[in-house]
């Protein structure tokens, strides 16, 4: 029995030091947030600058960021595959600037019972921002159209026949500043806005021709209107095709390079431009908020800005023309 005792004493303290020995080990690392970023289409200047303000928010929340988008921008079954995949792929959030008001209202109210957020960008939803998605972070698109028709009215004098191409049947960013810009003319008596429900289409080479048809068959314009930058871009080209650049005063809406060639040889005469690095940001930093439990605005207004050859060398506007893509922590083009 004496044998035994200090054999087990020697076992107890045996087991005691490889039990100190023992390394603790350390907590595990909580996976990033997945965030998936939707445009309504990869190619124009614009949604590259909503890319790097999202990657950016990404990058200052370690977030991982995914930006997929249809390749045109008309190409509603595309977009809401692409929505379908990454709910069944789980992702934490999603973030839309959808095609169609009506058409994206089933996918999203598919992520809503999925359990997946959505925050709407850029265009909106037929739909309740704070029960069918989290919030709406966009221009205000209405307001943006009345800037450029006040300041069509300014250039024309208050009165002249004035042409609106629209975009895209079912976009309700530019359906808001198309109905923004009319609204704005109509205050003055001696407007005639002419506005054959004609539409641009999702490329360049749509925008031209619905353009060179429409100057075709109208006469005695006095200005022109476009909604966004293929439009603005298309009708540029046939207005130069026909001699009337220049002659006809021109406002039209986003940044392109060419659009401010024209701005700078006077040939287009008014540019509103969105923040698409802001609201890119501000739409992944609100899914961020949302899914960390804190409360968030329903309607983010990301803002807008007249560019006009007196202005378009400011800071201000050059912050929104050529934003610094290198400065954006993930935001390279």
């Amino acid at each position: 029995m004496t044998r035994i005792i200090p054999a087990l004493l020697a076992l107890a303290m045996l087991i005691g030091a490889c039990t100190e020995k023992t390394p603790t080990a350390a907590p595990a690392t909580a996976p990033k947030l997945r965030i998936a970023v939707v445009p309504k289409g990869t190619t124009h200047e614009f949604w590259k600058s909503v890319r790097a303000g999202a990657m950016r928010a990404g990058a200052e929340a370690g977030a991982e960021i995914t930006f997929r988008g249809p390749e045109k921008e008309d190409d509603r079954e595309q977009q809401i595959a692409l929505v379908q995949n990454l709910i069944s792929a789980k992702y934490d959030a999603i973030v839309l600037a959808p095609l169609d008001n009506r058409a994206l209202v089933e996918p999203v109210r598919q992520a809503a019972a999925a359990k997946i957020p959505i925050v709407i960008i850029d265009s909106g939803l037929d739909a309740t921002a704070g029960t069918d998605f989290v919030a709406f972070v966009a221009t205000d698109n209405f307001a943006g159209g009345k800037l450029a028709g006040e300041h069509m009215a300014s250039l024309l004098g208050g009165k002249g026949n004035v042409l609106v191409l629209r975009y895209l049947e079912g976009s309700q960013s530019t359906t808001l500043r198309e109905d923004g810009f009319i609204e704005a003319l109509k205050a003055h008596a001696g407007f005639t806005v002419t506005d054959p429900k004609r539409y641009a289409g999702a490329t360049r080479a749509t925008a031209q021709e619905a353009a060179e048809n429409l100057l075709s068959a109208q006469t005695g314009i006095d200005g022109v209107f476009c909604p966004n930058e293929g439009s603005t871009f298309g009708m540029l080209l046939a207005l130069r095709s026909r001699g009337l650049a220049g002659k006809v005063k021109f406002v039209g809406f986003d940044a392109s390079d060419a659009a401010m060639d024209g701005l700078r040889k006077g040939e287009v005469h008014g540019i509103v431009l969105q923040n698409p690095i802001r609201m890119g940001y501000l739409g992944v930093m609100t899914a961020l908020e949302h899914l960390r439990g804190a409360p968030v605005e329903t309607s983010v207004d990301t803002g807008a800005m007249l560019v006009t050859a007196d202005n378009i060398d400011s800071a201000e506007a050059q912050e929104l023309i050529s934003p610094k893509f290198e400065s954006v922590p993930g935001g390279n083009k």
